[in-house]
């Protein structure tokens, strides 16, 4: 029997990376008010946002889904995950 993963769906409108570092002890709600306060997006529109911790070992996704939140969470053991470098502090991708 093959792996199976829980991801997102391949559809995905939009695609958010958010290049601030994020407190991490944020969970789900308080990155939905980070999404609506700071951004001045609706967290309820299906895009995917993307959250990176200080040291950029972790990353955090959180989209809405029917009828509640999904967060992801994934740690890297030894490596950094690779952050655009931009003057903006949103980065819009496409699936």
């Amino acid at each position: 029997m093959r792996p199976r993963y829980l991801r997102p769906a391949l559809e995905i409108p939009e695609i958010y990376l958010y290049r601030v570092p994020v407190d991490f002890r944020k969970q789900a709600h308080g990155l939905a008010v980070l999404v609506e306060q700071e951004l001045d997006h609706n967290p309820f529109s299906g895009a995917l946002y993307v959250f990176r911790n200080r040291r950029g070992d972790k990353i955090k996704c959180l989209f809405w889904e029917d009828n509640g939140f999904v967060l992801y969470y994934k740690a890297l053991a030894e490596e950094k995950f690779r952050w655009p470098r931009t003057q903006h502090e949103l980065v819009t991708l496409t699936g």
